[in-house]
């Protein structure tokens, strides 16, 4: 952040992420996996944010990343999803915090998305055939039947960035192609 403000002074939009998953069952999770998951995704964030707000000004806005595993995690990911729960909880208190700064705070929420890490992952848990089959399932169960893209989450935090969402704050959009509502 100390180059941030010397190189611009300010920042006007903060994009907070940090994806650390180890997936384990009830019974398989360790505390180091714990301690490293939420050290990263839950600590991560809210430090990243804490640092970056005194270079902020009114209009700025803050976008936290979270996932639609915050409602409906699968099996294996349970302190992910606690920890993207734990987002709702952090915010509701941060817009208390913001108050009368003018700066906006948010949370983005994916559900899957096409990436090349997702393929990554697939591939290493059941090899490229089920991989294929698994982001097929996948866009079956969406009601628009079809998988997400990265650049349509870009545009939703664009659109959060900007003037045209400023007075949308403290909110969790899910942008998963309406299988959390399913």
């Amino acid at each position: 952040m100390k180059n941030v403000r010397a190189k611009h002074g300010r920042l006007d939009t903060v994009i907070a992420n940090a994806v650390k998953d180890e997936h384990a069952s009830l019974g398989q999770i360790t505390e180091a996996q714990f301690d490293k998951m939420v050290g990263i995704n839950l600590k991560g964030v809210l430090f990243t944010i804490q640092s970056a707000v005194p270079l902020m000004q009114a209009g700025g806005t803050i976008i936290l990343i979270g996932s639609t595993a915050s409602v409906a995690p699968p099996a294996g990911m349970s302190i992910y999803g606690a920890i993207k729960a734990s987002f709702r909880g952090m915010v509701r208190a941060l817009i208390r915090d913001l108050a009368g700064t003018g700066v906006r705070i948010n949370i983005l929420s994916p559900g899957t998305v096409d990436t090349p890490s997702l393929r990554r992952a697939l591939i290493k848990a059941g090899g490229a055939e089920k991989a294929d089959a698994t982001v097929k399932s996948i866009a079956e169960r969406s009601p628009l039947g079809r998988i997400g893209q990265p650049s349509e989450i870009g545009q939703v935090a664009v659109f959060l960035a900007s003037d045209a969402a400023s007075y949308v704050n403290g909110v969790e959009l899910f942008v998963d192609g309406g299988l959390t509502n399913v």
